[in-house]
């Protein structure tokens, strides 16, 4: 009776990574990721979310599980269930840091009731789902055997039995000066019950709670250790019970619940993540994750740009792209401030996204299974390496060009923005010369159209503007050719040379 994971369909488990990969913070992926985590830090997610697939049949298996989660009723009866390991936790949590004996042993038996308890409702809750995925599937057959196995009913019936003789336990405290005394209760009236009878008749409506509340915390002194340890004296079988229930069910969670406990909030986390987005009218999908180089997503959309405008009341715009035939390489250009870098931004975060195995922005895609994704943004000079602007550029760009290959997603956004269009234009023919051949999937932003025509393996895309006002930017990326004058536009706006903008210097 095994089973693996809700998150690998084969015996082989992938490493979780330690570290997010270097392009993150060029792809605001880092921003994706610590909004999706923000409420299920406990399990430390992240390692998950670090780790991108390069198998699609291990892709497809998350996305089959996925698409079960978004059940609601099944994605309550987890919830439900994780609740319960949590409480599970906590209590096991004491058993490491509180003093006194009884004390630790009474949480942990609490811990195994919550605990059977948790997994009783869960094998009965999934009996009854409509569960579609291998994942869910198997967990089920697993669940189902484990709350009927012996050792779980062992676990429960004893959890139980301790649990009802403890509670049957009665006994008297009497509190003197400087002392107390504990014994068998022998049938004592309630005083508190007959000074209530006494005083009904007084009762006049709702009155005042004059009574201190007191603290009921987790904590045990040492006077109610003592008076504890006298009721195990005058008790010894019960408490008996409880020290060899302790002893013999010492590791009473399983190891596989443990691990689908932790695993299926990967899941969880995104899917909640991605109901907040979906409340701005944004699509998902479950996209076609293969070798086909034939790549389409309609309505796409940047995940981190979507959830900074999740409160406000700005429109998330949205773009679509392909590739057809012998198409590879995307090249945008356009006025600034038009979109573009969200665009190449967008087009990263779907490929890693759909290597997780999660559904996508966009109302329906095919995406190519990569092997590393490549990113070169700009920077700020950094002095510690002394290498200038143009220098540093040509540094980064020599190193990925060492070591991607054809099943690489490439992205570069307006690099060689700090030498002469002259010597730009000159580099970048030399960059897409020795990446066109490679066949590897491209999106460049650049300000050189030139660089659109360059083959039939580019694609012309451009940033839009409102044809009444130029100045107006409407965030669209559409392919058509580029038209060069984006860029004269662009520069003139840069460099603060427009007709309105050289007016009012003048007249200032």
């Amino acid at each position: 009776m095994t089973f693996l994971s809700i998150l690998f369909c084969k015996d082989f488990v992938q490493k979780e990574a330690a570290e997010r990969p270097a392009f993150f913070t060029d792809l605001n992926l880092d921003q994706i990721i610590d909004a999706i985590v923000a409420r299920k830090e406990e399990y430390d997610l992240k390692p998950f979310f670090y780790a991108p697939l390069r198998d699609t049949e291990t892709i497809l298996y998350r996305q089959e599980v996925a698409r079960d989660l978004e059940d609601g009723m099944l994605m309550a009866h987890v919830q439900a269930f994780a609740g319960k390991m949590i409480i599970v936790r906590r209590y096991l949590g004491l058993t490491e840091k509180l003093e006194y004996t009884y004390h630790r042993e009474g949480w942990f038996l609490e811990a195994a009731l919550v605990y059977c308890e948790a997994l009783t409702e869960l094998a009965h809750n999934l009996e009854a789902a409509n569960l579609k995925s291998r994942g869910f599937l198997a967990f089920r057959e697993y669940v189902a055997r484990y709350v009927n196995s012996d050792e779980f009913q062992s676990l429960l019936t004893d959890a139980k039995n301790v649990k009802g003789r403890l509670s049957s336990i009665k006994y008297s405290v009497i509190i003197q000066i400087g002392a107390f005394k504990v014994r068998m209760y022998e049938g004592e009236p309630d005083y508190s019950a007959e000074v209530e009878k006494t005083f009904e008749k007084f009762k006049q409506g709702a009155v005042k709670d004059y009574r201190s509340k007191l603290y009921q915390g987790t904590g045990m002194n040492h006077i109610e250790s003592q008076i504890l340890d006298f009721v195990a004296r005058l008790n010894p079988d019960p408490f008996a019970d409880l020290d060899q229930f302790c002893a013999q069910h010492s590791q009473f969670m399983d190891e596989s619940i443990r691990t689908f406990d932790r695993e299926i909030q990967f899941y969880v986390s995104y899917l909640e993540f991605m109901a907040d987005i979906k409340l701005k009218g944004l699509d998902f999908c479950y996209p076609q994750v293969g070798t086909s180089r034939e790549v389409y997503d309609y309505n796409a959309f940047d995940l981190a740009l979507a959830y900074n405008l999740l409160r406000t009341d700005k429109p998330v715009i949205c773009n679509d792209f392909f590739l057809k035939g012998p198409e590879r390489i995307i090249v945008v250009s356009g006025p600034n401030q038009g979109g573009k870098t969200t665009f190449a931004r967008t087009f990263g975060q779907l490929y890693y996204l759909a290597s997780l195995g999660l559904p996508v922005p966009g109302r329906e895609a095919r995406l190519f299974l990569f092997d590393q994704i490549f990113t070169h943004f700009e920077r700020e000079e950094d002095i510690s390496n002394l290498r200038g602007k143009l220098e540093d550029d040509l540094f980064r760009v020599h190193e990925i060009l060492a070591r991607v290959t054809p099943d690489s997603i490439l992205i570069l956004n307006e690099i060689f923005a700090s030498t002469t269009l002259e010597d730009a234009v000159f580099l970048s023919r030399e960059i897409m010369n020795k990446v066109t051949p490679l066949d590897l999937l491209c999106v460049w932003v650049t300000f050189m159209d030139e660089l659109s025509s360059m083959s039939e393996k580019t694609v012309s895309m451009v940033s839009t503007v409102v044809p009444e006002n130029p100045a107006e930017r409407t965030f669209k990326i559409i392919r058509k050719p580029a038209d060069g004058l984006a860029y004269a536009l662009s520069i003139a706006e840069k460099h603060r040379l427009t007709y309105k903008q050289i007016k009012g210097r003048i007249q200032s």
